[in-house]
C-alpha cells in the first residue's frame, strides 16, 4: 500500500484549530504551502502535549545548542479561523519532533493511526531510543504530515495551540472535568447535579 508524505519544508501557514461547538470540537492541524492545504484531526490531550513538548524541545536546542529563541513577532501571530473546507486527510496516532541543528529548526511529524492503536510519540532533541526503529518500520506505511518551522514560528504555533484549546469548556472549580450548559454530575458532589 502507498502512503502520502505532506511536506510543508516551511509552510506559508501551520495552524492549530477547532470545528464545532465546544463540548463536540474536533481538532485539527492544518498547513498550506505550493497551492496545498492539509487538515489532520487529531485528540485534544494531543494537541495539550504537542504545546508542551514544543516548548521543551525549544528549551532544551536553547540549552544544548545555543538555539535562538525570539518571540514571534506580532505578524506571525495567527487568529484566523481554518481554512475551508477542512477536510480530515488522516486521523493523528503519532506525533514526532526534532530540533534540526543545521538548519535551526523545528520539525513536527504527525503520522496517521494505524490500524491497531494510537501512540503518542513525543522526543526532544537527541533522543535516541533503540524502539525508534521498529517504529519507523511500523509506520513506513503510514501517510504523514511533515512540518518545519523556524522557532519563532514555533512560538507562534505554540500561543495559538494554547489560545484554542483555552477557549474550550471551563473547568468545574471542584473536579477540574468539564462543565456542560446543563451542568455535570460532579463526584465531589456525590454524584449530583452542579
Amino acid at each position: 500500500m502507498t502512503h502520502q508524505v505532506h511536506a510543508f519544508e516551511p509552510p506559508e501557514r501551520f495552524v492549530a484549530g477547532t470545528v464545532g461547538p465546544p463540548g463536540e470540537r474536533t481538532f485539527f492541524l492544518q498547513a498550506r504551502g505550493g497551492g496545498r492545504l492539509v487538515s489532520v484531526a487529531l485528540e485534544k490531550v494531543q494537541m495539550t502535549l504537542l504545546a508542551e513538548k514544543l516548548e521543551e524541545l525549544l528549551a532544551e536546542a536553547h540549552r544544548r545548542f545555543g538555539a535562538d529563541l525570539p518571540e514571534p513577532p506580532p505578524a506571525l501571530s495567527d487568529n484566523e479561523p481554518l481554512e475551508t473546507p477542512v477536510d480530515e486527510e488522516f486521523r493523528v496516532g503519532t506525533l514526532g519532533l526534532a530540533y534540526d541543528v543545521d538548519t535551526a529548526t523545528v520539525v513536527i511529524e504527525a503520522i496517521a493511526a494505524g490500524e491497531a492503536e494510537v501512540e503518542l510519540e513525543l522526543g526532544g532533541p537527541g533522543d535516541d531510543s533503540d524502539d525508534a526503529d521498529d517504529d519507523e518500520e511500523v509506520d513506513d506505511d503510514l501517510d504523514r504530515l511533515r512540518v518545519r518551522l523556524t522557532p519563532a514560528a514555533t512560538r507562534a504555533f505554540i500561543d495559538r495551540a494554547r489560545r484554542v484549546l483555552a477557549a474550550g469548556r471551563p473547568p468545574c472549580p471542584l473536579c477540574g472535568q468539564p462543565l456542560d450548559p446543563r451542568g455535570h454530575l460532579c463526584p465531589r458532589h456525590n454524584g449530583y447535579h452542579r
